[in-house]
């Protein structure tokens, strides 16, 4: 057989089917299941902090239209972590794709540009920029064999420079209807966000688990030396995730935009989501060493930080004490997920 027809290494096959490349099938599923032990915890204590808390509306309505725009940006970062490699810009992709195309829509007189240009072609400006930005990353990590931690460090600063340079510090307002759609519309009592969010996240998962390509990126994660050997494209692939973390950065952004109805100079770098991306990969057991982790631990890692953040509004607590709140939880929930999990989720980070 030719180079590229070699089978993948046996780790390609175990990864998508374990969370890992090694154990049996049950050591698996705990490895996913790591966090349910918290996630009922953190149900019990907002029982009890709010009697709203397990309403259905609060619980859809409320938590899942806030998570999904970090729901989506946290599966390009973990596609990007699963290769071995980090994007610390996605947050300002997050804020400047959809800030251009705002101001590219909107009329001067809510801070645009005054072009008007169709909302569904802004749609496809802030996927555009998201894969502009995820090539340039890309080639320069893969190609030009730069640091990926300086590089996207010095893009995020780049980008959110230019995103608040680019309308003077405003905020474009009175997004048209389709540029919004995701961000503010529903299905019955659903946000159509958290559908998007879900299916993105269900596509990524089906796509890691089946598609060959998917396994190769547990591989080359995994042992970048040995993908090659068995005939995998890793520069191919591994720029290819750049670019695809990046438009789902962008993604998410548009619907941050649409759900609050503006798109802010503090949107994504200002904010620093990166680190509640972050938190919600790893503490869902995506491995910060790559090849290691999956999109239900992703899921169940943005769940958790989704409730947490509602608990707190419920409860009223004073803005100065959540940080330490939203921390102290991260760290109850590794310790909690190392304990059921074992020796296999303390390897995942």
């Amino acid at each position: 057989m030719t180079q590229t027809q070699q089978p993948l290494p046996q780790a390609v096959g175990a990864a998508p089917l374990l969370g890992g490349r090694r154990g049996p099938a049950a050591l698996g599923f705990i490895r996913e299941a790591a966090l349910l032990p918290v996630l009922a915890v953190i149900l019990v204590v907002g029982a009890l902090v709010s009697p709203v808390f397990l309403t259905t509306t609060n619980l859809i309505s409320g938590v899942g239209q806030q998570v999904s725009a970090l729901g989506v940006t946290v599966v390009g970062e973990s596609l990007i972590l699963l290769i071995g490699g980090m994007d610390l810009s996605l947050e300002s992709t997050y804020g400047l794709a959809p800030m251009i195309a705002a101001w590219l829509i909107v009329p001067a007189s809510a801070f645009g540009s005054g072009l008007m240009l169709n909302p569904y072609l802004g749609i496809l400006i802030v996927i555009g920029i998201g894969a502009a930005v995820g090539l340039v990353n890309g080639l320069l990590i893969v190609k030009a064999r730069l640091n990926g931690f300086i590089v996207t460090l010095g893009m995020t600063i780049l980008l959110a420079g230019l995103q608040n340079g680019s309308v003077q510090g405003q905020s474009p307002y009175q997004l048209p209807a389709a540029f919004a759609y995701i961000g503010t519309e529903y299905l019955g009592e659903v946000p159509v966000a958290l559908v998007v969010a879900a299916v993105v996240f269900i596509a990524a998962g089906l796509f890691l688990r089946y598609h060959r390509t998917g396994r190769a990126i547990y591989a080359i994660g995994g042992n970048p030396q040995a993908a090659r050997a068995a005939g995998i494209r890793v520069d191919r692939i591994k720029i290819g995730v750049y670019v695809a973390g990046s438009m789902l950065a962008a993604l998410g952004g548009l619907i941050e935009a649409g759900r609050v109805s503006s798109v802010t100079g503090a949107q994504g770098y200002q904010e620093g989501i990166i680190f509640s991306v972050f938190a919600a990969a790893v503490i869902g057991g995506v491995s910060l060493q790559g090849g290691k982790g999956t999109m239900l631990g992703a899921a169940s890692g943005v769940v958790l930080l989704g409730l947490v953040q509602n608990i707190i509004n419920l409860s009223q607590a004073p803005n100065y004490w959540q940080y330490a709140i939203n921390g102290g939880v991260i760290l109850f929930a590794l310790v909690l997920a190392r304990i059921v999990g074992g020796e296999s989720a303390a390897d995942q980070t």
